[in-house]
């Protein structure tokens, strides 16, 4: 009997779509507990996250596995971004009342936060590889993937470091602008779009609708600014 239930055990550990069925079942438990509790530590990205590690830990499954497993949530990733648009559709005319003064915050507020990034890096002594890897920081993983490479940093470590700044902006973001009396669902989304890409703007789409469009319009205009600008400016200046 013990060898029945161990054959079936590993049956399932090693079908291909365990490490899938894992990975959508944490994220959905992990919205579960924060819609319920809206606890800020209990944010669903980095949640899940721990949850499916804890997992792979558990059943001695490693990365290389894991991420073969997965390949088909890739397949999903190109429909859900362009299902962004939906609510930039829908608040389309908003967007055009605000246009001027969202794009003086996405050329203030992105050179501020990107120029931040490389300015603490270079405070604590980081070498020049490191700040071209954390130069790109406030973009979607795979632009600052891209941009990390072609300057000269390390891609890995740079989604790494999208990774932390969307979870730590997603956990701490709305907190902060409620507390500084920022009430406007298409300044917070900005906000929230600017510094914590698409981990803000799955927050900011729990917000509200219009809060959800401005964070996706940010994330699009600064990905889309800093792959442009940011190799031009790094060649002009070194």
């Amino acid at each position: 009997m013990s060898g029945t239930l161990t054959a079936a055990l590993q049956a399932i550990l090693d079908h291909p779509l365990f490490g899938f069925g894992i990975t959508l079942g944490a994220y959905q438990l992990a919205l579960a507990l924060f819609e319920r509790t809206r606890w800020v530590f209990l944010q669903p990205v980095l949640l899940s996250m721990t949850l499916v590690v804890a997992v792979l830990l558990l059943c001695g499954i490693d990365y290389a596995e894991y991420r073969a497993s997965v390949s088909m949530l890739s397949v999903f990733l190109g429909p859900a971004t362009v299902a962004l648009a939906i609510p930039l559709f829908l608040n389309l005319r908003r967007i055009r009342q605000l246009l001027w003064p969202t794009l003086l915050t996405l050329a203030l507020a992105g050179s501020l936060a990107t120029a931040l990034g490389i300015g603490f890096a270079w405070l604590f002594g980081a070498d020049h590889v490191m700040q071209m890897t954390v130069l790109p920081k406030s973009v979607t993983s795979p632009i600052a993937m891209l941009i990390a490479e072609q300057l000269g940093g390390i891609a890995a470590l740079a989604a790494v470091f999208v990774l932390i700044v969307g979870v730590i902006g997603a956990i701490f973001g709305p907190g902060l602008l409620t507390g500084i009396g920022v009430r406007s669902p298409a300044a917070r989304g900005m906000a929230l779009g600017i510094t914590a890409h698409a981990v803000g703007t799955a927050q900011a789409l729990q917000e509200g609708e219009e809060t959800g469009a401005f964070s996706a319009l940010a994330m699009s205009l600064m990905g889309g600014a800093t792959a442009i600008l940011l190799p031009l400016v790094v060649a002009m200046v070194a």
